[in-house]
């Protein structure tokens, strides 16, 4: 930052369980943070001040929470915005993450969206279900047979999120019991993991019951999820890697309110917070890893 007195405000509605300690870990490497809502937001910060945004979907998962038009102003008075508004709405909204990722031509399980379950049926299993605003694996189906279509389609058009946005269709890829998730910020890899699904779950969440292991990323993974951070132009993200056999790794989300903490996502040896700090520019530049 330009002055030691300049603030860099974690902005969201609500405190996910890495947001408050990324600001005292800021705090503690000499960095003047606050984690404020938009409205403080937009009440608090003036120019050379920084605005990292983390907003989150809605508990309905049929939007993003409320705050990106009052944000969008803030760069209009001098605050440097991170994960800017129009990044952030397309990290959450999978579709458009999907259409981003295939302009790029990043590899990702092939997605269709449709509003019709119709054309849901007409489709050959295996594959997903999903909402196009989502989180923490919640209301995402599988479908193996015509059997577990119906079931899945039943329960669906009773959603909310689904007669407003439709439904996301995606490929089927072979579950492994493990995905990766890669940390990004400022397009360097700043901490990595693998997620191992719980006992008799096909999803990998750790909110799901899903155990996160600390691992660097292989070699093929970080420049994978650079790019793909890169396509959806967001500041500070996880990005979510499927592992296929003769493929690789496919994309499956970037996630702009990705959950960390120091001990887990952290490369070896190093800390998290003063990472993303030196990735950002947040800090003074003689910034080392704890």
């Amino acid at each position: 930052m330009g002055s030691a007195q300049n603030l860099v405000a974690v902005v969201a509605w609500r405190s996910l369980p890495s947001n408050l300690p990324l600001v005292e870990g800021w705090r503690r490497l000499g960095i003047r943070a606050e984690l404020l809502s938009p409205p403080d937001a937009c009440r608090w910060l003036g120019r050379g001040d920084v605005a990292l945004v983390r907003l989150d979907v809605t508990p309905a998962l049929d939007s993003v929470e409320a705050g990106l038009d009052e944000l969008a102003t803030l760069e209009g008075r001098g605050v440097r915005v991170l994960n800017r508004p129009a990044a952030l709405l397309v990290a959450h909204d999978k579709w458009q993450t999907a259409l981003r990722l295939a302009e790029a031509g990043i590899p990702q399980p092939r997605t269709l969206h449709t509003t019709s379950l119709d054309e849901v049926r007409a489709l050959e299993p295996p594959f997903v279900l999903k909402p196009q605003f989502g989180s923490w694996g919640e209301e995402v189906m599988r479908c193996r047979d015509a059997g577990e279509v119906e079931r899945c389609l039943a329960t669906i058009r009773e959603r909310g999120w689904f007669r407003r946005h439709g439904v996301l269709v995606q490929d089927l890829v072979s579950p492994l019991g493990y995905d990766l998730r890669v940390v990004v910020a400022g397009g360097r890899v700043v901490g990595a993991g693998r997620r191992e699904a719980a006992a008799g779950e096909w999803r990998n969440n750790v909110a799901l019951g899903g155990r996160w292991i600390s691992a660097a990323p292989p070699q093929a993974a970080a420049p994978l999820a650079i790019d793909a951070a890169r396509a959806i132009g967001a500041d500070l993200v996880g990005v979510d890697l499927l592992p296929d056999p003769g493929r690789g790794y496919l994309v499956l989300e970037v996630n702009a309110a990705v959950d960390f903490n120091e001990e887990d996502e952290a490369l070896a040896g190093r800390s998290i917070y003063a990472d993303i700090a030196q990735a950002l520019a947040l800090g003074q530049t003689q910034l080392v890893a704890a």
